[in-house]
């Protein structure tokens, strides 16, 4: 197994290669780069950091965020709670006034059954009283 120092990590970073673009047909020279392996991986990071960033700042200031699972903005998630209060409240508030409308009406129809109230009063006499 080959060792490696520091030393020659580095030096291998720093030698200079020639990437050469040609035409097939001709042999011809299109284009030339001179690079090393650090400029390759320098350039590398940057595109990865670039596509990465640009994609988050794509989700973050876009609509698109809203389909991502999970995501709940603090402000809806509030405005869902008050509406869910609201219309709890707006139930209970339909049922009082059924049932008071079906009382009405069976108070109109005379199918309310009347409790008379049968007991005797008991009215002391009073020693006052001249009789």
């Amino acid at each position: 197994m080959i060792k490696l120092d520091a030393g020659s990590t580095l030096k291998r970073l720093h030698n200079r290669y020639r990437l050469v673009v040609m035409n097939d047909d001709t042999y011809e020279e299109v284009v030339t780069f001179k690079l090393s392996r650090l400029s390759v991986y320098v350039m590398l990071s940057t595109i990865f950091v670039l596509l990465v960033g640009l994609t988050v700042a794509l989700i973050v200031f876009t609509p698109l965020k809203y389909y991502i699972p999970g995501y709940d903005d603090l402000k809806i998630g509030r405005e869902y709670r008050e509406m869910k209060y609201r219309v709890d409240s707006l139930e209970k508030q339909v049922g009082y006034q059924a049932k008071y409308i079906d009382n009405i009406k069976t108070v109109l129809t005379g199918a309310a059954p009347v409790k008379q109230d049968t007991t005797q009063l008991v009215i002391p006499k009073s020693e006052d009283s001249n009789d």
